[in-house]
């Protein structure tokens, strides 16, 4: 095995070439990406430092660092290309990340020692392959357009016809994000399963629905209005006519996200951590 290649437990990293991107709009990010480079460099791995706005398909193992928009956007690129994703928070929650800037010497030195493990994470597709999301796909009404009446089809048989202002289709990995904002259940994020959950119901009995991952979704509008909107993770958008059939469904690719082994990143120690999930409030 070439020594480049660091293997624990069935996963393994290749550090021949490592890329690290940052997020350009982050004043922080450019400061931290010069100390993990410099880390790196001093272990004699070879590495390069780029924006967001610079992906490139030669790096064998990438660190992200910024928020968790930042870490979706490069984890979706690199899911085409099986490429392992370790995420480094500069932003808020950081759901996806494994380290805060500060503990950027220490994750690097985890990967080194092969302390890590690569936990792949469902994703879906839609619009022939056009929009891919690791968190969700969501569709609304346009831009002045208050309500929708959205059909959802399950494997061609309709399911729920929802008067909202938009659907929510998720990933367990986004029902932390904008699901669970709408009222959504959580999902441990190594489940296959896809989360349904329309956005402010005009009806006390539109719930949130649970179905296999394997499951085809379609969503369609009979409304009188000349637009939709669908985006993925809430980062790509595009317009929809309101006759388009909308077929969503697990996409054949997975983002593979490196977890350090440290205690308090196990998923429900970070749903206590960011959310304070379970906690007794205290006046």
């Amino acid at each position: 095995m070439s020594k480049n290649i660091i293997s624990v437990s069935g996963d393994s990293i290749d550090i021949s070439n490592v890329g690290i991107f940052y997020n350009q709009e982050n004043q922080k990010a450019k400061y931290t990406g010069d100390i993990v480079r410099d880390i790196l460099k001093k272990n004699n791995v070879q590495c390069s430092l780029l924006t967001t706005q610079e992906y490139s398909t030669e790096f064998s193992f990438v660190i992200v660092l910024g928020g968790d928009g930042t870490i979706l956007k490069t984890s979706r690129f690199y899911s085409s290309y099986k490429v392992p994703v370790l995420g480094i928070n500069l932003g808020r929650l950081g759901f996806l990340s494994q380290a805060k800037s500060s503990q950027a010497e220490e994750a690097i030195n985890h990967i080194l020692s092969g302390a890590f493990k690569i936990e792949e994470r469902m994703m879906l597709t839609g619009m022939d392959g056009k929009l891919n999301a690791l968190n969700d796909i969501v569709i609304k009404g346009d831009g002045f357009s208050r309500t929708s009446r959205l059909y959802v089809h399950i494997n061609d048989n309709v399911v729920c016809d929802y008067l909202a202002d938009g659907i929510i289709i998720s990933t367990p990995t986004g029902s932390t994000a904008y699901t669970l904002s709408a009222g959504g259940p959580i999902l441990s994020p190594v489940l296959e399963a896809i989360v349904i959950v329309p956005i402010c119901p005009h009806t006390m009995n539109a719930r949130p629905i649970v179905v296999p991952s394997e499951e085809v979704i379609k969503v369609t509008s009979s409304q009188n209005k000349p637009l939709l909107t669908i985006s993925a993770d809430g980062q790509e958008t595009f317009a929809i006519k309101k006759n388009d059939e909308i077929e969503i469904k697990k996409s054949k690719d997975k983002a593979r996200l490196v977890l350090l082994n440290l205690e308090k990143n196990a998923f429900y120690s970070v749903l206590k951590e960011k959310l304070h999930w379970g906690l007794s409030w205290k006046g």
